[in-house]
């Protein structure tokens, strides 16, 4: 069992540290936030290991699920239509099918664990109570919240301006 958490270590170290260098090397910006959305998702796996499940899955809905999404749509929305490179070949294609099979064993290990894991957590006296995580993000740690939410409502209303403002400029350099 220890040499199966090992692997599965090594797995998501190789992950996480080849897709951050991808993010901080990849010349073009979506490229980038997809790195960074996938070395979010192999940090999310480090949780699972540690058998922390709830921060697992809370790192996924924040950091994958709005900050990375956010990066990639505000990328999307004020660069030009044509960011990504129309570059089909058939390695591409095959490089494509093979990631995607390696992220596939990688989940299903990564969930197979968690959930035996689970059953060897339930006879254990320190249950983490779930309630009184959610009183304290709601009380305590609200002003991060807040804070946060108001960071990503205005990295979002800034994109919005930075597209009308080049729909604009386009509109006038085309009359």
């Amino acid at each position: 069992m220890q040499t199966m958490v090992d692997s599965v270590f090594v797995g998501l170290s190789i992950l996480t540290i080849g897709s951050a260098i991808i993010t901080l090397e990849s010349r073009e910006l979506l490229y980038g936030g997809i790195a960074l959305a996938i070395s979010m998702l192999g940090i999310a796996g480090y949780f699972l290991i540690l058998d922390a499940p709830f921060v697992a899955m809370f790192q996924i809905t924040v950091y994958v699920g709005a900050v990375a999404v956010l990066i990639i749509f505000t990328v999307m929305l004020v660069r030009s239509p044509n960011t990504i490179t129309q570059r089909e070949t058939k390695k591409r294609k095959i490089a494509g099918i093979i990631i995607s099979l390696g992220f596939l064993a990688l989940f299903a290990t990564l969930i197979g664990n968690s959930v035996t894991s689970q059953f060897s957590f339930a006879n254990n006296s320190n249950v983490v109570d779930i309630k009184e995580i959610g009183k304290k993000l709601l009380t305590y740690y609200s002003p991060v919240l807040i804070a946060l939410a108001l960071t990503l409502a205005g990295s979002i209303i800034g994109a919005l301006a930075l597209a009308r403002r080049e729909d604009i400029e386009e509109k006038n350099e085309s009359t």
